[in-house]
Order: structure tokens, then sequence, then C-alpha cells
């Protein structure tokens, strides 16, 4: 079992920047691969980013690379998202996740995640 905390979102200017962090609590935080996924209001879960377990793989949504940037440090069982150049339409609640999955690939269907967070709001003005 793994519990995801999110923390860091806000409102936040377009062209601004925002660092949202998620504490995982409970076994083997480095077991899991892991996953940011967003949901703006009236639309599906959709896919941020993903990082293997030992962050020696990471993988964006076309919409999101070269802005975003994901990480993580298992020492401290956390997860990051770096978010710059932001747009209005980057608005929506970003959730962490967490898969046991074995597979040596990248994860990008919100079905093949375990664990997830309460998530956190992150709103960018015009």
């Amino acid at each position: 079992q793994v519990q995801l905390v999110e923390s860091g979102g806000g409102l936040v200017q377009a062209g601004g920047s925002l660092r949202l962090s998620c504490a995982a609590s409970g076994r083997a935080f480095s077991k899991h691969v892991m996953g940011w996924f967003r949901q703006a209001p009236g639309k599906e879960r959709e896919f941020v980013a993903f990082i293997m377990r030992n962050g020696e793989l990471t993988y964006y949504a076309d919409s999101m690379e070269g802005r975003f940037t994901i990480s993580r440090d298992n020492a401290k069982n956390t997860l990051d998202l770096q978010m710059n150049s932001l747009k209005p339409e980057d608005t929506a609640v970003y959730y962490c996740a967490a898969s046991r999955s074995p597979m040596g690939r990248v994860l990008r269907n919100a079905r093949e995640y375990d664990y997830w967070g309460q998530g956190t709001q992150v709103t960018v003005s015009s």
C-alpha cells in the first residue's frame, strides 16, 4: 500500500512556473513507477508525465514536452513536477499516481496505476 499526498498547486499567471510535489508513504516507493495526470472540469483525466523506478526513463505528453520536468527522490519518497511556461489550458487538478507494474515500459493509461493522491489545483490566469 502506498499513500500519496500532492502539494504545490496554486494560482499563477500565464508564462509563470509552479513546482508540484507528491509525498509518498508506505512500502517500497522505489519499486513503483510514477506518473502525473491532470483533469480539467468536464474533461477526462489526462496523462502528463511518467518516470521509471530509478528515474532512468522519463516520458511526457506532447503538449508538456520541454515545459514540464518530472523527477523523483527515492531516498525522500518524493515525486516532483516542475512546470514552466504555464498556459491557461494547463489549468486542472493534478494527480500523482503509483503503479506496481513490473513492466519496463511507459504507462500512460490511468487504469494502469494502483494508487492515487487526492489532487492539487493548478490555475493559470491569462
